[in-house]
């Protein structure tokens, strides 16, 4: 299982539990999979392509949606080159910084992507291992 750990700050030191599938949002006019396609193309620098399997929605705790595929493919987690944010860091200084919205990925096996993926993320891996079966 391919995740990403998200850049910033914040997360610098936060590993299990706070690994994620790659995402975004995306408004109502535009469809779900070509939304997910340049989330993870954008989170990634990698374009997708081959079947997508739907692996439906999910509610999150914070009461976002989420709505992922599962796709079969393979790249060098060295390769991955993430869009970039700003923030004002250090805060209340006035003073900008840019940070990669993903800071790194990582191939996984089941049970560690299990140990590293937000909880609120675990219902697309068994939906994924459902589907592959």
């Amino acid at each position: 299982m391919l995740l990403v750990h998200p850049g910033g700050p914040y997360w610098k030191k936060k590993d299990e539990a706070e690994w994620s599938i790659p995402k975004g949002e995306y408004d109502q006019a535009e469809d779900p999979l070509d939304a997910a396609k340049r989330e993870f193309e954008e989170e990634t620098g990698i374009k997708p392509h081959g079947n997508f399997m739907a692996l439906d929605q999910i509610k999150q705790p914070s009461g976002k949606v989420i709505t992922a595929w599962g796709f079969e493919g393979d790249c060098s987690p060295s390769e991955i080159r993430s869009n970039t944010f700003w923030m004002e860091r250090p805060p209340h200084s006035g003073l900008q910084q840019e940070f990669p919205e993903v800071d790194r990925a990582d191939w996984f096996t089941l049970n560690d992507a299990r140990k590293r993926i937000v909880k609120g993320q675990i219902g697309f891996l068994d939906r994924l291992v459902a589907h592959l079966r």
